[in-house]
């Protein structure tokens, strides 16, 4: 967008053509008060605190955009008295409870009034009672709601729930009439709609409430103290705990997030996470992030005869290393190092299958990394999703697609063989594609001559046309383009869409591509890869190929990785021949929230990390040292992170830890992509054949690892988890117990819980019940053959 000139009290600064007044003042740093605007979600225009003069007419700057060449004021003797009045009417009947709120000292109509100079009341209304209700893990009270509906707006715009509305307050007491006459028009519209209304949860037409993911964005928005965590009542006073920046350790955001932190009480001054907030006016957090904060390694000692132990088997006996993609940056440089130094072989089946499609990808794309970031999503007028359950894989690429199809009237594809219900809701622009399990290359084939036409890239189509026809055929014309397209709608199981799909994207400029894990596992992976660079490259597609655990691109970008192990196993989180964790197996190691540290992000960005509580026990560093790696601290190997990679040389306290007044994340750097040579184009095609039942890898929303379930918040047994017509097709119940049977013949016994987010004949497997082997069940792809059985209970 072209950059203009516009003036807000005096001073000239440089705006992006169609930015509200509102976020262009805030990112000049220029406050304008305002409770109920969020960035990046649609304006409610309830408060009506934002108001100001743009050459001499008022209006709201939270929904009026800049204009070339404006005169703005902000802060005149009437705004500040049409401001004081209705900060006034947000006072009326508002509880003094203040000394014992859960938000006192965070409350942002605590600082408005302050802000506004309230001193005295001019009016009075009488209201009726309500009950303090619980939400799970958020409390509702009705009597210090201002009715700015943030929660409703950032549910419906950001998270794409919409589980939450405005509904009439029940009162008989409405404001005065004659007040109408004698107060400011503005105060008076927002004193009424408080008085007449109230926030509930959404009911569906049989008038059940809809499931809520349990997300916690509404108490992270809410400005006074309506909405709270259930876990913080009456626990803490907020300016007591020390706020220490970290990043997200449970997914590949790794959003900002806030340790809040104290000592546990008078008798136990050890430190206590008591919860976690993150930048809610830019970024959102999703579950795990928000309440998976407990799960440190508190029983760690120091057995020095262990590491040496540990140090020992290491140097003479151990041919691998068995690791996740769980840890730092720093971590997984020294983990190179000890392969380098005693010729180990590491193995990290999720970094090698990431990193084997980046490089497969480059050949395609010219570039050693995706061109896409989460920002890059929400600001798209096109995104299309393939081969990933978002909500549950990645929410806050979920998050992302939403926004942009709410907030910026994008379309969008989603495909995948799975209909979540809440993602087909986002948006009438929004297009399910429910495509047949394995079919992902057809899928993208499809986007190749949707968005890059085959008759238009004459090396691809030789010999890709022998795949679709008996002959050999040297040109392409508008009559083979109809039948491979056919085909290629008919191999993926759907109805063809074509003429709907470039209706669709007529008038639009800016797409994204998202690419999940179903992708990556494929058996046609490589192909795959070069179609995603294709598009890349030749269709202009912003692409984000997502990290499918916290540091999988950090990982991917530092390790020389391997497929396979040999001779004995050292497993770190993991249990093999010797076993270094942070669950208390073997040598005992520190959980990502007792750690300093990096994580590469889905973003591509280098985000630091502190550690938020004490750990007792060796660390990685410690056994590296051992061994003649030496550093003192594990973060003096941060600013050491290969350069050949697109690492800077940054030392950790340098390191940016926030987001600027744009909302920009200043956190850390991006990391440089490198050029790659062009060398590949997709050829061919090979179907996948899944016959019978599949069961598919998978974890629940809110779930990621067995580190989310150690979370007092989050954990839960794991379950195979089942659509209702996948219950109905196999005359099985909720909660009932059954055999399940790997086409490999591994066996597993538990139970069947109703997901009723998702729809067809569908069932998936968790990995973040350690009790729970599913691996067995699966090669490399995420769905696979199985057979089922029910047990009754009784038995």
């Amino acid at each position: 967008m072209a950059d203009i000139t516009i003036t807000i009290n005096g001073v000239k600064i440089a705006a992006k053509e169609n930015e509200t007044i509102l976020n262009t003042a805030r990112a000049n740093g220029i406050f304008i008060p305002a409770l109920c605007y969020l960035s990046c979600c649609s304006p409610t225009l309830a408060c009506r605190l934002c108001m100001a003069d743009v050459d001499g007419k008022r209006v709201y700057t939270c929904n009026a955009k800049v204009k070339e060449g404006q005169v703005i004021v902000t802060n005149t003797a009437e705004i500040e008295a049409e401001r004081r009045a209705i900060m006034e009417v947000y006072a009326v009947n508002h509880p003094l409870e203040c000394g014992v709120c859960d938000k006192s000292g965070e409350c942002e109509l605590q600082n408005y009034m302050l802000e506004a100079k309230v001193k005295e009341q001019h009016y009075a209304v009488t209201s009726g009672c309500h009950e303090v209700q619980d939400w799970g893990n958020i409390r509702y009270d009705a009597s210090l709601c201002i009715v700015c509906e943030r929660c409703v707006t950032v549910c419906k715009d950001k998270i794409g729930k919409a589980a939450l509305k405005t509904v009439p307050r029940g009162d008989e007491f409405a404001v005065p009439k004659e007040y109408k006459e004698t107060m400011s028009k503005d105060a008076y519209a927002v004193w009424n709609k408080m008085q007449k209304s109230l926030i509930d949860k959404v009911r569906d037409e049989n008038g059940e409430i809809i499931e809520c993911v349990k997300c916690g964005e509404c108490s992270a928005v809410c400005p006074t103290g309506a909405l709270t965590e259930s876990s913080f009542h009456y626990v803490s006073n907020a300016w007591e705990l020390k706020q220490i920046p970290a990043a997200n350790p449970h997914s590949s955001d790794c959003s900002l997030i806030y340790y809040e932190v104290k000592h546990c009480g008078i008798n136990d001054t050890s430190p206590k996470i008591y919860r976690v907030h993150g930048e809610q006016n830019f970024a959102p957090l999703n579950a795990a992030a928000r309440y998976g904060y407990d799960f440190e390694n508190a029983n760690a000692v120091k057995n020095e005869k262990a590491k040496k132990e540990l140090a020992e088997f290491i140097k003479n006996e151990a041919g691998t290393i068995l690791f996740n993609s769980f840890i730092t940056n720093e971590e997984a440089l020294i983990l190179q190092k000890l392969k380098e130094k005693f010729s180990l072989k590491l193995v990290n089946e999720d970094a090698y299958i990431y990193q084997r499609f980046l490089k497969a990808m480059s050949k395609c794309s010219a570039r050693t990394l995706y061109k896409g970031t989460l920002d890059g999503i929400r600001e798209s007028d096109f995104i299309i999703s393939v081969g990933s359950m978002l909500r549950y894989d990645a929410p806050n690429v979920g998050y992302m697609l939403n926004s942009a199809l709410k907030v910026n009237r994008a379309a969008a594809l989603y495909c995948h063989p799975i209909s979540d219900k809440t993602v087909r809701d986002f948006s009438k622009n929004l297009l399910e594609l429910n495509y047949k399990t394995g079919s992902e290359e057809a899928v993208l084939y499809l986007l190749l001559e949707l968005f890059a036409p085959l008759s238009e890239l004459d090396d691809i189509t030789s010999e890709f046309l022998q795949t679709f026809h008996a002959k050999e055929i040297k040109t392409i014309g508008a009559e083979e383009v109809e039948v491979i397209t056919s085909k290629l709608w008919d191999m993926a199981g759907l109805e063809d869409k074509s003429t709907q799909i470039k209706a669709m994207k007529t008038g639009k400029n800016r797409f994204s591509l998202i690419i999940g894990e179903d992708v990556l596992t494929h058996p046609r992976w490589q192909n795959m890869a070069y179609i995603a660079g294709t598009l890349e490259h030749l269709a202009n597609f912003e692409v984000v190929v997502i990290p499918t655990q916290t540091n999988t691109l950090g990982v991917s970008l530092i390790c020389e990785l391997d497929k396979h192990e040999e001779g004995k196993t050292l497993g770190y989180n993991r249990l093999d021949d010797m076993t270094m964790s942070a669950f208390g197996d073997g040598f005992d190691m520190p959980s990502l929230n007792q750690q300093e540290g990096t994580f590469t992000n889905i973003d591509k960005r280098v985000v630091p990390t502190n550690a938020a509580l004490a750990y007792n026990g060796y660390e990685l560093n410690d056994i590296a040292s051992e061994l003649g790696i030496y550093a003192k601290y594990t973060i003096d190997y941060t600013q050491k992170l290969p350069t050949h990679a697109g690492f800077k040389e940054i030392a950790f306290d340098d390191l940016g830890v926030d987001f600027d007044n744009a909302g920009k994340d200043k956190r850390g750097y991006e990391i440089e992509a490198q050029s790659a040579e062009l060398s590949k184009m997709p050829t061919g095609y090979e179907k996948l054949l899944l016959y019978g039942d599949v069961v598919y890898r998978l974890n629940p929303i809110s779930q990621f690892s067995v580190f989310t379930n150690r979370a007092h918040q989050l954990k839960r047994k794991g379950a195979l988890f089942v659509s209702k017509e996948f219950m109905d097709l196999h005359n099985l119940y909720e909660y009932q117990n059954v055999k399940i049977t790997s086409q490999g013949g591994a066996i597993l016994y538990l139970h069947i819980e109703e997901d009723k987010n998702i729809s067809g004949n569908f069932a998936y497997l968790p990995t973040f019940d350690k009790t729970l082997n599913v691996y067995p069940f699966f090669e490399e792809y995420r769905f696979a053959p199985f057979s089922i059985e029910g047990i009754d209970n009784d038995e």
